[in-house]
């Protein structure tokens, strides 16, 4: 038993939907994602999230962007004393609704 426990700790949580607060964060990173792909999206809605704890919490979340259109980001969210919003590690563009949201 203990060795399944070890194996789980520090991965990414079961897919969960997004409320509020993860909207928050596609709002805060979407100048990020736009800078980064050199697009501009008119809908960054999150539909789907996974986390996952560190010093500072990592988001894995897939965002509609208008149409079928969807793109996976990764976001790093420091730890609250640290005073930084989020930041958009990474982002993978031409994905669809039925992708699945992975690392």
């Amino acid at each position: 038993m203990h060795k399944v426990i070890c194996e789980t700790m520090g991965g990414f949580s079961a897919v969960k939907d997004v409320n509020e607060d993860i909207q928050k964060i596609c709002d805060n990173v979407k100048s990020q994602a736009e800078q980064k792909t050199g697009k501009t999206y008119k809908v960054f809605t999150g539909i789907i999230y996974r986390s996952q704890v560190v010093s500072g919490t990592n988001y894995l979340i897939k965002v509609h962007v208008g149409g079928d259109d969807h793109v996976h980001i990764r976001v790093y969210q420091a730890l609250p004393y640290t005073g930084k919003g989020p930041e958009l590690v990474s982002i993978r563009e031409c994905k669809t609704s039925a992708d699945i949201l992975d690392v």
